[in-house]
C-alpha cells in the first residue's frame, strides 16, 4: 500500500517545465521571424496616432423611403465607398457602420487622401436628362425670357437669349464649350462637322420630334408656371440654394439643376424627365487623349444602356439648341450639357476642362457606382501627423511610467520573485508586440490611443496572476512547507483563481467590442488579445520558471532577499517540525 502513495507526483506538479520554456520560445521566435517575412516590424498605427482623417456620414432618409435605411442598404454603402477610396490609391483605409444609421471613414495621411475625403460621401446619382431651358447661374438674370421661350414654338425670341446665357446659338461645338463643366461626345462620333449640322437642325425641328419628351416644358400645365418662377429666382451662386434642388424630386419628374461652364460660371437648367440613369453604365475611367492633349473621361453602356442612350440622342440629335443637349447630372449638379450632333449608342466620353485628378476622380465615382442611400456629412477631425505624433508618445510615456510602478512594487514587496514577474512581463510584451505587427497587414488592425490604453490596462491584469501566484506560495510557506513542495502545491490553487479572473477580464472585453464600434473597439480588442496572452504566459512562462528557480539555492534556503524568507513571512517552526514527522502515510513506517 506504501508503494503507490510514495510513487504519487504532488498535485500540480510539473515534471519537465523546460517543454514549456522551449514551446513559448519557439512561439517567439516564429513570431519574430513572420514579422521580417512580412516586412511589418511596427504596428500599424490608427488615425489618431499616425494622422489622417476621420468622417462621420449620417444616411438620410427621403420623403416616403423611410424604409431605405436598412442594414442591406447601409452595408451596400459601405462596400461602395471603400471601393472608391481604395481605387484612388488610398491604402489603409477603413470604412465601418456605427448603429443604424452612420458610417465611419478613416483615411490615412496620403498623396489622395483629400481626394477620397470628396469622394466618401458623394451618392454618385447619376442620369442623364434632356435640356429645355438654360440660362446664367447668377441673380442678376430676372429676366422670364429664357424660360418662357422654352416652352415651344417663339425660337426668334430664344435663339436671341442664348447667346446671353453663355449658349451661343450658331455653332454647336462653340456652345458645348460654354455649356457645363465638361463635353459628352461619342467615341464613335466626333463632331467633324459641326456647321452641316447646324444648318440641318431647323429642318429637322419641324419633323414630328416635338412630340417627344423635351417638347412639352413648363409653361405645357399648372405646375409649370411654380417651376417657372423657381427658374427665375434660383441663384446658382447661393450654395444653400443649389443644396436643395434635389430635394423630394423624382428621377420621372422635370426638375431645376446647377452647373458650371468651361470658365468657372454657373449656370441654370430646367431638365426634363431622366431617361439614362448611372446603373446603365458598365465602366468609366479618367485617361489621357495624347492627340488632343487633353484629361476626358470616358464611359461604356450597358446592352440595355446602350439603347436608351441611343434613343435619347437620336431624338435629341434633330432638336434646335439648347433642346438638343442632354444634362449629365451627378447628385444634382450638371457637370456636362453637351449638345448631340448624331446619334450615339455604347460608348461616350466627357470632355473639357479636366485636370489629372478630376478626370481620375469622376471616373471612379462613376465606375463603381451609386450608393443606395443619401448621406450627410456630421463631423469631420483631422489630425496631423504631428498631433499623432505627441499622442503616441505620451501613450507610450504612460504606459513607461505605469510599467515602472509596477516593477518598483515588485521589487518592494517581493524581492526576489520580482526577477520571475519582469522576465514574465517581457515575454508578455514579445509576445503582444509580434501578434500586433503582424494583425496589421493579416486583418487591418490599427493601433489607436484607446488600443495602447488597453494595453496599458494589461500590465495590471497580468502583473495581478503574478501576486496571486506568489501569495498561494507564501502561504503554503507560512504553513511549514518548503519551497519545492509549496511551488507545486500552490499552483492548482493560484491556477483557479487565475483562470476565473481573466475569464472576467476576456467577457467584459468581448462584450465591449460587440457592442461599440470604432475606436472603443481598440480598447476592446487590445484588452481581450492581452488577457489571453496572460494565460499563456503564467502557465507556460511563470510556472515553469518559478519551478526551476525553486530548486536553485537563493531561493530554496530561503535567503532573506529571495522573497520568500520562512522568518519574514511569519513561518511557525515547530508546525514545520510536526509536519516531517506525521508525514509518513504508511502504517508500518509511523
Amino acid at each position: 500500500m506504501a508503494a503507490p502513495n510514495r510513487g504519487r507526483r504532488p498535485a500540480g506538479a510539473q515534471g519537465k517545465p523546460g517543454r514549456s520554456l522551449v514551446l513559448i520560445l519557439i512561439a517567439m521566435v516564429a513570431l519574430t521571424g513572420g514579422m521580417f517575412w512580412a516586412g511589418q516590424l511596427t504596428p500599424r498605427l490608427g488615425i489618431d496616432l499616425a494622422g489622417g482623417t476621420t468622417i462621420t456620414l449620417e444616411a438620410k432618409s427621403e420623403p416616403g423611403k423611410e424604409s431605405a435605411v436598412n442594414e442591406t442598404n447601409m452595408n451596400t454603402a459601405v462596400g461602395i465607398i471603400e471601393r472608391r477610396v481604395n481605387g484612388l490609391g488610398v491604402s489603409e483605409a477603413e470604412v465601418q457602420t456605427q448603429g443604424d444609421r452612420n458610417i465611419i471613414v478613416n483615411i490615412p495621411k496620403g498623396t489622395n487622401s483629400e481626394q477620397a475625403r470628396e469622394q466618401v460621401g458623394t451618392t454618385a446619382q447619376l442620369f442623364f436628362r434632356p435640356v429645355l431651358t438654360v440660362a446664367a447661374g447668377g441673380p442678376a438674370a430676372p429676366e422670364p425670357s429664357p424660360s418662357a421661350s422654352s416652352s415651344g414654338k417663339p425660337k426668334d425670341d430664344k435663339a436671341t437669349d442664348k447667346p446671353k446665357a453663355g449658349a451661343p446659338s450658331g455653332s454647336p461645338s462653340a456652345s458645348a464649350t460654354t455649356q457645363g463643366r465638361a463635353v459628352t461626345e461619342g467615341l464613335k462620333a466626333p463632331a467633324a462637322s459641326p456647321t452641316p449640322s447646324a444648318s440641318d437642325k431647323p429642318k429637322t425641328s419641324e419633323s414630328p420630334a416635338p412630340s417627344d419628351k423635351p417638347e412639352p416644358t413648363p409653361s405645357s400645365d399648372p405646375a409649370s408656371a411654380a417651376l417657372e418662377k423657381q427658374f427665375t429666382a434660383l441663384d446658382c451662386t447661393d450654395a444653400k440654394a443649389r443644396g436643395k434642388l434635389g430635394d423630394g424630386v423624382k428621377p420621372t419628374e422635370t426638375a431645376l439643376a446647377c452647373g458650371k461652364n468651361s470658365v468657372g460660371q454657373w449656370e441654370k437648367y430646367i431638365l426634363g424627365p431622366a431617361e439614362v440613369d448611372g446603373k446603365d453604365v458598365d465602366d468609366a475611367k479618367g485617361q489621357l487623349d495624347q492627340q488632343r492633349g487633353m484629361w476626358i473621361v470616358t464611359m461604356d453602356f450597358t446592352e440595355s444602356g446602350a439603347k436608351k442612350f441611343q434613343k435619347i440622342t437620336g431624338r435629341l440629335s434633330q432638336q434646335q439648341p439648347p433642346m438638343n443637349q442632354f444634362a449629365i447630372v451627378l447628385d444634382g449638379e450638371v457637370v456636362s450639357a453637351p449638345q448631340v450632333n448624331q446619334t450615339l449608342s455604347a460608348s461616350a466620353e466627357i470632355t473639357g476642362n479636366f485636370t489629372q485628378d478630376s478626370a481620375q476622380n469622376l471616373g471612379n465615382i462613376l465606375s463603381y457606382g451609386a450608393l443606395p442611400l443619401s448621406f450627410e456629412e456630421q463631423s469631420v477631425t483631422t489630425v496631423t501627423a504631428a498631433l499623432g505624433g505627441e499622442q503616441l508618445q505620451a501613450g507610450l510615456i504612460a504606459g513607461a511610467i505605469g510599467l515602472a510602478l509596477v516593477v518598483i512594487y515588485l521589487v518592494v514587496y517581493y524581492r526576489g520573485l520580482a526577477l520571475i514577474a519582469i522576465l514574465s512581463l517581457m515575454a508578455s510584451a514579445i509576445l503582444t508586440y509580434t501578434i500586433m505587427a503582424l494583425l496589421g497587414p493579416g486583418i487591418g488592425f490599427a493601433l489607436n490611443l484607446p488600443a495602447v490604453c488597453g494595453a496599458i490596462v494589461a500590465i495590471g491584469i497580468t502583473a495581478d496572476s503574478f501576486i496571486v501566484y506568489f501569495e498561494r506560495i507564501r502561504d503554503e510557506i507560512r504553513e511549514g512547507r518548503t519551497l519545492r513542495p509549496a511551488v507545486e502545491r500552490a499552483w492548482p490553487r493560484a491556477r483557479r483563481t487565475i483562470l476565473v479572473s481573466d475569464f472576467v477580464s476576456f467577457l467584459a472585453a468581448a462584450v465591449l467590442f460587440v457592442v461599440t464600434v470604432g475606436k472603443v473597439q481598440g480598447f476592446a480588442f487590445t484588452l481581450g488579445l492581452t488577457t489571453l496572452l496572460d494565460v499563456v504566459v503564467v502557465f507556460l512562462f511563470t510556472k515553469p520558471v518559478m519551478t526551476i528557480l525553486a530548486r536553485q539555492k537563493f531561493f530554496a534556503s530561503g535567503h532573506p532577499w529571495s522573497g520568500l524568507d520562512p522568518k519574514r513571512l511569519g513561518a511557525k517552526p515547530p508546525l514545520r517540525r510536526s509536519r516531517r514527522i506525521s508525514a509518513p502515510t504508511d502504517p508500518k513506517e509511523a
